[in-house]
């Protein structure tokens, strides 16, 4: 991205937990006019850090800045001389610590780059999954990405990634080589490769703009039942289509309902929680956003649901923000079954720009309410069915996914109980049960 495009774009979105989700506006953020604020430090941090404190002043959904002066805080940024950059971002950091709310932060330009990059679901690499294997310590490819560089190139589950670009990945960690990975596409990156007894090899990858999928299903048939099961581990610009696909694919496959799991999604877009609520809810209220003076702002269903078979959702403690919108959305308006522990507890909606020398600043605008106008914040949403992982069971499955819905999982065995249920109670009574019904209701009518 160029400076100058970097200069006019504000990037606003609405932040749940710990993902952002983007929705573009063009727009330059001006200098302000007071004799303080004169654009003296044209090419200074001072330019910066001005422009973080008037998006604040201007959005911030507490119009009290919890008992701070923020204009003096605004003079006292404005007031010092600063060495670096570095020392201009942590007195902003400071000034906004006061405010005492952690969701309210901002980010140097590798933080709100990579924080971009997360939510708009995709990045510039290879397309690989890793992790640092549990037993041998070595950085195994988990699973290579449909259609991505590393699939083409025949990179496989399983393969041991001893170097990248030369550098030996002993030690390293999975963020440290996802690192190393990316970069700009187009540009190539060399793996060395270890596959079974064979010696390692490198293999020459170009890297290329990837769409992370962040929707998993299968078909699993638990007992007479065939349950289509979602996983939607974050709420990014491509999970909306991602979710349809997966929606359709299952009803395709004639799935008799639907195991939603939302154990551990941290949140991300709020369109997109929007949007997936309407895929599950024909009509009813999804959400209710309420801004700094009051203004109330509702998103419903319109009509659009994709499916009316039954479903069971799974929550976690980790389960927030946009997760919560879309649980309480299915909640309140009878949809589903809620499986699992607690939800998180987060009930406030958050703006994120970009300022002009690429950093960024997230600002908590608007608190949320369920459909059925429930205030979640720190206590969350209480699961229909509560059933908690103990921390053995927790670090068993933190160790092994492949346990992950399965009958080895408790909570996943409880949803698909649940739906069993349900699937029981909507059951058609067989014909000789429904004559005998029938038969029975005309001898009880009353003779005239």
């Amino acid at each position: 991205m160029n400076q100058a495009h970097r200069f006019s774009r504000l990037m606003q979105a609405a932040l749940y937990g710990g993902a952002i989700a983007t929705t573009t506006a063009i727009s330059l953020l001006t200098s302000p006019s007071s004799p303080a604020a004169q654009p003296t430090f044209q090419d200074s941090p001072k330019t910066v850090l001005d422009e973080a404190w008037q998006i604040i002043n201007r959005e911030y959904v507490d119009t009290t800045f919890n008992q701070v002066n923020w204009l003096a805080s605004r003079q006292i940024l404005l007031s010092q001389e600063y060495s670096s950059t570095r020392e201009a971002y942590a007195a902003l950091k400071e000034q906004i610590q006061k405010l005492g709310d952690p969701y309210t932060r901002f980010m140097d330009p590798q933080q709100y780059q990579s924080l971009t990059n997360q939510t708009s679901g995709e990045l510039s690499g290879i397309g690989v999954r890793l992790q640092v294997d549990a037993t041998t310590k070595v950085l195994t490819v988990v699973e290579p990405i449909e259609n991505s560089p590393a699939s083409a190139a025949g990179v496989v589950a399983g393969d041991r990634i001893v170097a990248i670009d030369g550098k030996p990945t002993a030690g390293m960690t999975v963020e440290d080589a996802s690192q190393l990975i990316q970069g700009e596409v187009g540009s190539p990156v060399t793996l060395r490769i270890e596959r079974g007894t064979t010696p390692a090899k490198d293999t020459l990858l170009t890297r290329a703009r990837i769409e992370v999928p962040n929707v998993m299903s299968s078909v699993k048939q638990e007992g007479n039942a065939k349950i289509g099961y979602i996983r939607l581990t974050e709420f990014s610009s491509h999970a909306p289509e991602q979710m349809q696909r997966a929606i359709k694919k299952l009803t395709e496959q004639q799935v008799q309902g639907f195991v939603l799991d939302l154990r551990n999604n941290p949140g991300g877009l709020l369109q997109a929680a929007v949007e997936i609520s309407r895929m599950w809810i024909d009509s009813g209220s999804i959400v209710r956003q309420v801004n700094r003076v009051g203004e109330s702002t509702e998103m419903s269903a319109n009509q659009t649901s994709l499916t009316k078979l039954p479903m069971t959702v799974l929550v976690n403690g980790n389960s927030a923000s946009s997760s919560e919108i879309l649980t309480g959305a299915l909640l309140d308006n009878r949809r589903a079954t809620i499986v699992g522990s607690q939800t998180f507890g987060k009930a406030l909606v958050q703006s994120v720009h970009g300022l002009s020398d690429g950093s960024g600043l997230a600002v908590t605008v608007a608190h949320y309410y369920t459909p059925a106008g429930t205030d979640i914040s720190h206590k969350g949403i209480t699961p229909n069915i509560r059933i908690d992982l103990t921390e053995q069971q927790q670090m068993a499955f933190s160790v092994n996914q492949a346990l992950v819905a399965t009958q080895a999982d408790p909570q996943y065995k409880e949803a698909v109980k649940a739906l069993q249920t349900s699937f029981a109670m909507n059951r058609p009574q067989d014909s000789a049960q429904s004559s005998l019904v029938q038969e029975v209701g005309r001898r009880s009518q009353p003779s005239n």
